[in-house]
């Protein structure tokens, strides 16, 4: 009882957020008590992706559960998962029966946001999203990508052995984002600080740690939330080119409220900031990994954009989310009872054997294009052709000057349970 007090103070802290932010604590117990008994018909697991360990090297625990049948079910979580591609893509379909509205974390929460939402108010708010994303707004922004990638390789090429992830795969969508937002340069490091703690509530688990980590991201939002509501009030972004200034443009009948717009702001932080970090990093380390790879590369530049979907494939920067059922939901012959939390693991689905031949190795020549590093359907992230953008314009930097990429230590990898990339990875550059 008392560790559920605690946990209900802070994630209390969450609610100056926004009213329409609702966390579901009872919901969360009642599928725990029930969840004992509801694993029946499927495989039994050990397997725990909030185990530091696991978290942070999972390719073995993927290959088990690819062994050892379709539906898992893990007792101490009270959590189902769906590893195989078929299964994970299917069920981010099925709107209708297994959804967001009440979150894709371990929290359950509630909120009119595109993330949270399904049906038709999804749509309605993804529409109202969407003309920050539309081609000509990433074209508009093409020349700040290019330009922040050739400063940010350069760097790298002049400091033999730094550290990629500090120089290159952290500022490189924080710049573009912030720049996005219309953030000033003198702004940067506060808002750098405030970002990454914000991104910190997708990775809660229940212990005395995690609530504490919780309360702080939630201190962290509420800064960035003051911080845009304050950009917001000045009124010199309405008119610009940044993604803020792009939707008030289109909020001709006054629908987006500042509070709206600071949602979309962390769900730009969210979908295009970490995600961009793990996905840069990564390659990195891929390609230190494979030289001959990354030699067939340079031979064949007409290859990037394939190549950053196999990147996307074998790094998965966002390694799994969650889901409710609000029904019964089938899959192969095993029924998920109404009402249970089931995580999608996206990094399992995209080392599927049954969908990839040979899945745990980096190809340049393959094309995997059914992946869900992005997830799928309606809940596409809409970050997605920013992220590709970015990594686009580094590896086009490195493929022209850089004839090879080499290890000059170990690479350290994240813990964070859903979001997975190197946290430290040394480098050398051998120009051309």
């Amino acid at each position: 009882m008392e560790r559920l007090n605690n946990t209900r103070g802070a994630l209390g802290a969450l609610q100056p957020l926004g009213s329409a932010v609702r966390l579901n604590l009872a919901g969360a117990v009642r599928t725990r008590l029930r969840g004992y008994t509801g694993w029946r018909g499927a495989v039994n697991t050990a397997y725990d992706p909030l185990d530091p360990a696991t978290a942070a090297q999972p390719f073995d625990a993927y290959r088990a559960l690819h062994r050892e049948g379709r539906v898992h079910y893990n007792p101490k979580r009270a959590t189902w998962i769906l590893s195989r591609l078929v299964d994970v893509r299917a069920a981010l379909r099925d709107t209708d029966r297994i959804n967001s509205s009440q979150g894709v974390t371990r929290i359950r929460m509630a909120a009119d946001l595109v993330v949270l939402t399904d049906g038709e108010k999804h749509s309605t708010l993804r529409k109202q999203v969407q003309p920050a994303f539309t081609k000509r707004a990433l074209d508009s922004w093409r020349a700040i990508i290019e330009e922040v990638a050739e400063e940010l390789v350069d760097r790298v090429i002049a400091n033999p052995g730094c550290d990629v992830v500090s120089e290159l795969a952290i500022p490189m969508p924080l710049r573009v984002i912030a720049g996005l937002l219309g953030v000033p340069d003198e702004d940067i490091a506060d808002f750098r600080r405030w970002s990454e703690g914000a991104v910190q509530i997708i990775n809660f688990t229940p212990t005395p740690g995690g609530i504490a980590r919780v309360a702080q991201s939630a201190r962290a939002t509420m800064a960035l939330r003051r911080y845009l509501l304050s950009q917001l009030g000045r009124g010199h972004l309405k008119g610009s080119e940044t993604v803020l200034g792009r939707l008030l443009e289109h909020n001709t009948d006054g629908t987006l409220t500042d509070a709206q717009l600071f949602y979309i702001a962390v769900l730009l932080l969210i979908a295009g900031n970490e995600t961009t970090t793990n996905l840069l990093g990564g390659m990195f380390d891929t390609f230190a990994t494979y030289p001959d790879q990354y030699d067939r590369l340079r031979a064949d530049p007409d290859l990037i954009p394939m190549v950053i979907e196999e990147l996307l494939r074998f790094l998965s920067p966002i390694q799994n989310l969650y889901r409710y059922t609000c029904a019964d939901y089938q899959v192969g012959d095993v029924t998920i009872p109404s009402g249970s939390r089931v995580l999608l693991s996206f990094g399992a689905a995209n080392r599927d054997p049954e969908a990839f031949d040979d899945p745990d190795s980096f190809r340049v020549d393959r094309n995997p294009r059914v992946h869900v590093a992005f997830g799928y359907g309606a809940h596409m992230c809409l970050g997605a052709p920013l992220a590709r953008m970015e990594a686009e314009a580094v590896l086009r930097q490195l493929v022209s000057r850089v004839k090879g990429i080499a290890a000059a230590g170990p690479t350290s990898w994240s813990t964070n349970s859903s979001l997975r990339g190197p946290t430290r990875l040394p480098v050398r550059l051998k120009t051309v």
